[in-house]
């Protein structure tokens, strides 16, 4: 594995990364989640990405693609091993959103290259990384009230923020992934975010991966 290569490449896409609102629709009626597992030890990639009508947020459509793993875990290099199934499970889609949630980090990565922007690039739609663990940067202690928040600064640099989407819950890590402002992305985790930790769009992504409850009840409502 020529992680020189990836390094390069990692950097180079960074820097094409649009980290400015181009919404092609504004409000957005679509919105996507997108989660990324690995099950047989490792050996298989899980995507799932489901639709949700904005603003109600109800899910209508998922699609999950499973694929063989391409390559280790590799810190820092975790896109390049996500997005072959989250492209597959894209793919699947019978129709593509305005707005992508992806469970990750966008450019608050250390080369700025996250799988919410590396995958928010290749399918050019506007992405938001919203992440549950800080990957670099730092940021001032948060209030214990939901809705707190403090930016995630490195090297002087603003990252993204770090929002207190429930109390007593850790916080989640929301930056650009691809054509969204830093702020917008922040503004739009929030008006998702239905008395849970994660927003609804990855939630959801997560619900239908894992078979939650909430995706169990679902299934059974629509028969």
């Amino acid at each position: 594995m020529d992680l020189t290569a990836l390094r390069a490449q990692q950097i180079e896409l960074a820097s094409q990364v649009i980290r400015e609102d181009r919404l092609s629709q504004d409000p957005p009626a679509l919105i996507a989640g997108a989660d990324v597992g690995f099950e047989q030890g490792g050996e298989v990639t899980r995507a799932a990405i489901v639709l949700l009508s904005y603003p109600s947020l109800e899910l209508l459509e998922y699609q999950v693609a499973r694929i063989a793993t391409t390559m280790p875990y590799i810190p820092g290099f975790l896109s390049f091993r996500e997005y072959p199934a989250l492209l597959a499970a894209w793919d699947k889609l019978t129709q593509k959103p305005d707005l992508l949630f992806v469970d990750g980090h966008g450019i608050s990565h250390p080369r700025r290259l996250g799988v919410a922007s590396h995958f928010g690039m290749l399918v050019d739609v506007p992405t938001i990384g919203v992440a549950k663990k800080r990957l670099c940067g730092k940021f001032e202690p948060l209030g214990d009230e939901p809705g707190e928040k403090q930016a995630l600064m490195d090297k002087g640099e603003q990252l993204g923020w770090v929002l207190r989407s429930k109390k007593r819950c850790n916080p989640l890590f929301v930056a650009t992934g691809h054509r969204m402002s830093t702020d917008s992305a922040l503004m739009w985790v929030q008006r998702c975010l239905a008395g849970y930790r994660l927003p609804e769009p990855t939630r959801w992504a997560d619900a239908v991966a894992s078979g939650r409850p909430a995706f169990a009840r679902w299934q059974a409502i629509q028969g």
